[in-house]
């Protein structure tokens, strides 16, 4: 019985890696495996996913970007301008961390600075619009989300290029932001009661050069052999707990859609129905297939079908928004939001619907209009 539970309990927290296993498994029935395989893996993006999130693992363990935060949002004495340093707050995070480590570290704090305040007819709202952050903000940098640590690296994009393609959808989506918390969060008086915690200088100084060489590989400019092998030797010795914390299912994931997405490009139906859907429009069909199957294996399958890295990269990023699984950040968020609201699903979804639906409308629309006016 125990065992069932385990089982069921593993299955419920780690739903896109098990379909991404059983997806794998099923196109190996019609690819069954070959020397081309080993072709699928993408190394470099595997190895810099795993070095940017055990260092943040490392930096969350002495509380690094809690009490940075912490201190921000000291600042600010009524809600509305909290809660909207709370989702700047994730939404830069994400830039550095990844959307899915920035909701881990910061969704907390939006609890404890509306729960510690009496706020908590802002909790949803706040969660929301911290997912939003996080999945928006994360399309800037090449490391902000998974999906595009692996296009940059598959496509081999020069960063001021990506960075120029992401500038616009960016843009838009801090105003919507902005304007959000603004019409939506009254200014109501608060005080905030921070833990005072001083970080240990020594373990700050290091998990920092780490990160530092975590973002240098990313941007190429150290081998990532290098970093496999220095972050994890370091982290060993000064913090095992966060080798041990980093997110493997998300590799995982990375790894079952590899096998995926390499059987179903060899494929010769699927490759021709692909092809044709992307050439008709790339943005339009890369945005439509995260509400089915997320932004993640989004980009890993549809990337093998067609050569427009720019469409692409922007219908997986603002694809994130919309429904609740276009995003594996969405799913956190939504299982944070539960552990202290249980029972209030249903206000959660209808919320989250019609908040991401209109971001996804809009950003679409945007997007669409400066295809038209740029004649790209």
């Amino acid at each position: 019985m125990k065992f069932l539970n385990f089982i069921k309990n593993f299955i419920k927290t780690n739903v896109v890696m098990c379909i991404a296993f059983l997806a794998a498994i099923v196109t190996m029935f019609f690819v069954p495996p070959d020397r081309e395989y080993l072709g699928y893996f993408d190394f470099k993006t595997l190895t810099c996913l795993f070095c940017v999130l055990a260092v943040v693992c490392a930096l969350k363990n002495i509380r690094f970007f809690y009490l940075i935060a912490q201190k921000i949002v000291k600042c600010f004495k009524n809600a509305r301008m909290s809660i909207l340093a709370l989702v700047y707050i994730t939404f830069i995070g994400s830039m550095l961390i990844a959307n899915d480590m920035a909701l881990l570290t910061f969704l907390p704090l939006g609890y404890f600075v509306l729960s510690s305040t009496q706020k908590e007819k802002y909790m949803a709202f706040t969660f929301i619009m911290q997912n939003i952050a996080a999945n928006l903000g994360g399309m800037l940098t090449p490391f902000g989300n998974p999906q595009n640590l692996y296009l940059y690296t598959k496509f081999n994009i020069p960063t001021m290029d990506f960075m120029g393609i992401m500038v616009i959808p960016f843009a838009v989506s801090v105003l919507l932001i902005t304007v959000c918390c603004f019409v939506f969060v009254k200014k109501d008086a608060l005080e905030i009661n921070p833990i005072e915690r001083k970080l240990p200088p020594a373990r700050t100084i290091i998990y920092l050069i780490l990160f530092a060489l975590s973002i240098a590989i990313v941007f190429r400019g150290i081998p990532y052999g290098v970093g496999l092998i220095v972050i994890p030797v370091v982290l060993l010795f000064m913090d095992w707990r966060a080798l041990k914390m980093v997110d493997y299912p998300l590799l995982l994931t990375f790894v079952f859609f590899f096998v995926f997405a390499g059987n179903m490009s060899r494929i010769d139906v699927v490759r021709d129905v692909f092809s044709f859907l992307l050439n008709k429009s790339t943005l339009l069909f890369s945005t439509l297939s995260c509400q089915v199957i997320s932004n993640v294996p989004s980009a890993v399958l549809l990337s093998q079908f067609t050569e427009n890295y720019r469409d692409l990269l922007i219908g997986v990023n603002i694809g994130g928004v919309g429904s609740l699984i276009a995003s594996l950040a969405s799913l956190i968020t939504y299982r944070e939001y539960m552990s202290h609201n249980p029972g209030k699903s249903r206000h959660y979804v209808f919320l989250f619907s019609a908040f991401n639906y209109g971001f996804l409308i809009l950003l679409l629309g945007v997007m669409f209009l400066v295809k038209i006016v740029s004649g790209v």
